[in-house]
């Protein structure tokens, strides 16, 4: 139910209508709708979020890290039996001034993603297959973390596997010109 129709736009009802459940039952077992969102999400993270964060870490490269990263993300957010979008960038990204501490939540959890991105880049200096960019790693993890949240967007507003393919490519396109030194020209 968060998944598709967001925090706010998820009642207690609509909770206990899909769990079969009275609405006390909910309060008795997870406190408030807020704590049951919180599990929701962190069993989230070890689901769909574990693919891209795997990547991360598995992969031999970093360009090969961030590559599978992207590939991973594209294929959870367009698997066809979950709603085509990543619930961590869509599930709350504006709404009621009561809802903030909800907003502040998913937004630690896309920062972690951010460090999780950058720690990566950082990784890759230490191991030696990446000098630090001009752009700096900050940089290069962000515009990355935002093409994963892009793609997200775009899976929501009916984009294809395949039409997210390409974006990967354009974005792995960058790579080379976001990590390596400015040729110097000569005159």
């Amino acid at each position: 139910m968060f998944w598709e129709r967001g925090y706010e736009g998820t009642s207690l009802s609509d909770l206990a209508q899909a769990m079969g459940i009275a609405s006390a039952s909910i309060y008795a077992c997870f406190g408030s709708k807020e704590e049951l969102f919180r599990k929701v999400m962190a069993l989230y993270g070890t689901t769909s979020g574990e693919p891209p964060r795997r990547a991360l870490r598995e992969q031999p490269t970093t360009r090969a890290a961030i590559h599978a990263m992207l590939r991973a993300t594209a294929d959870e957010i367009t698997r066809p039996d979950t709603p085509h979008y990543c619930m961590l960038v869509l599930a709350a990204p504006t709404g009621a001034v009561e809802n903030h501490a909800i907003r502040e939540f998913l937004a630690d959890l896309r920062r972690d993603m951010l460090a999780t991105i950058k720690d990566r880049l950082a990784r890759g200096v230490t191991d030696g297959d990446l000098t630090v960019p001009p752009a700096g790693l900050d940089a290069i993890a962000r515009y990355y973390a935002t093409v994963v949240q892009g793609l997200s967007v775009q899976a929501r507003d009916g984009a294809t596997r395949a039409e997210l393919e390409a974006v990967i490519t354009c974005a792995m396109a960058a790579w080379d010109t976001l990590t390596s030194a400015p040729s110097r020209a000569g005159g």
